[in-house]
């Protein structure tokens, strides 16, 4: 491209950012918004990055290069922010569910419309990974390589199940203290790791665990994390929990599961993944000021804005982007960092090469199916972006919700 070219392409995609910013609410928080698109985004990279699916004969295997190169551990500290998500998430429905209240709107229908937009994209995913599983099985493919690629491709849906359950009991966490869900997951371990109790108990932490930031988001809307203060508390009281767990009380270091290890600090989440969220969401809202200012650049809040209008989209498909890449590019042979073991830094640099062709795939699907979550999305009244268009009577205002 010419550098006339080049100045004519960023004058427009300024032009349309601008447009964006022009169109978003002047009482906006976009540090809201900001945090949860890099919490969306962090989740997608940390699993294109750790997963591999490797090519043994005719099968395909799940694998992690956290399982062969551990020096890679803070990858998983990087990019593990579901703590994050769940501190936006329990910020975003005390909020709301008190606006809902303000203006008379009943439990039931508060609940049903955010659980509607919640669900509804996931219709589209288990549809396709029905027919593709089927047709997969049909036409001669091992039963553990179609069993390894759904479970991947639906394993964000667990995060959904825990994530509709606080909502729906969010009206009993407007005021409850983030220290009780944290005991719980104290003593929980406590029975598991240092009594011998059944590791069925771990299961408890799914929703304790989880609970912890969710109610620290509720805190935030009651206004008790506004000093910085507590910001630093979080961070510095969760990095130091979390260090002296891993060095001598024997959680593993990463922050994600990992093939072959014995212990998982997030399936079921430990008291160790939990004091690490601590100290993210202290993190979080210590940028909150610097995320304002930030998000007053046009073009990086337009940014952010198509993240949070294609959120669930992109968090629901991002595997599914992962594996169709994996299975087109076994037409070529067994291609490096794509269906190779992940075992040394070439593998490394190479996945790094194959980051953009899954975000190709990944916008492919959010093309397909974000009409899903649109449809879903409707009858919100919270605004972010406001589109104009014309109307036979004059101006209509359509509005779509980041």
């Amino acid at each position: 491209m010419t550098d006339l070219e080049v100045r004519g392409v960023r004058h427009v995609v300024r032009r349309g950012a601008e447009r964006v910013g022009a169109a978003t609410p002047a009482d906006r928080d976009r540090a809201v918004d900001a945090l949860r698109a890099g919490a969306v985004l962090g989740v997608v990279l940390g699993h294109w990055l750790v997963t591999a699916l490797v090519a043994d004969g005719g099968a395909l295997r799940t694998a992690s290069p956290l399982q062969h190169m551990p020096w890679l551990t803070p990858v998983s500290w990087l990019f593990q922010t579901l703590a994050v998500f769940f501190l936006v998430g329990g910020h975003v429905a005390t909020r709301s569910l008190a606006s809902a209240r303000a203006r008379g709107i009943p439990y039931h229908r508060w609940l049903t419309a955010r659980l509607t937009r919640l669900f509804t994209p996931v219709a589209a995913v288990l549809t396709l990974w029905t027919i593709a599983a089927f047709a997969l099985l049909l036409s001669g493919a091992e039963f553990g390589t179609v069993r390894t690629l759904v479970k991947l491709a639906l394993s964000p849906l667990w995060f959904l199940v825990v994530f509709a359950a606080l909502t729906a009991v969010t009206p009993l966490l407007t005021r409850l203290n983030p220290l009780w869900p944290l005991a719980v997951v104290l003593h929980v371990d406590l029975l598991r790791f240092g009594f011998g109790g059944p590791s069925w108990l771990g299961w408890v932490n799914v929703a304790a665990g989880w609970l912890v930031p969710y109610t620290l988001g509720a805190a935030w809307t009651r206004g008790e994390l506004e000093r910085r203060r507590a910001g630093w508390v979080l961070l510095l009281g969760g990095a130091v929990a979390t260090a002296g767990l891993v060095a001598w009380a024997g959680y593993p270091a990463s922050m994600v599961g990992v093939p072959g290890e014995g212990m998982s600090n997030l399936d079921p989440p430990t008291l160790a993944v939990v004091t690490f969220g601590l100290a993210q969401c202290g993190l979080a809202l210590l940028l909150r000021e610097r995320l304002r200012r930030a998000m007053r650049r046009p073009v990086a809040w337009a940014a952010v804005a198509l993240v949070n209008l294609s959120a669930m989209t992109v968090f629901l498909w991002h595997q599914t982007a992962l594996m169709a890449t994996t299975a087109t590019g076994l037409l070529a042979g067994h291609l490096p960092g794509l269906h190779t073991v992940p075992d040394s830094l070439g593998w490394v640099g190479a996945r790094l090469l194959w980051l953009p062709v899954f975000a190709l795939a990944l916008a492919v699907c959010r093309a397909a199916f974000r009409s899903f979550e649109q449809g879903g999305d409707r009858d919100r009244r919270s605004r972010v972006v406001r589109a104009h268009r014309p109307s036979g009577r004059g101006t209509a205002v359509e509005a779509r919700h980041v």
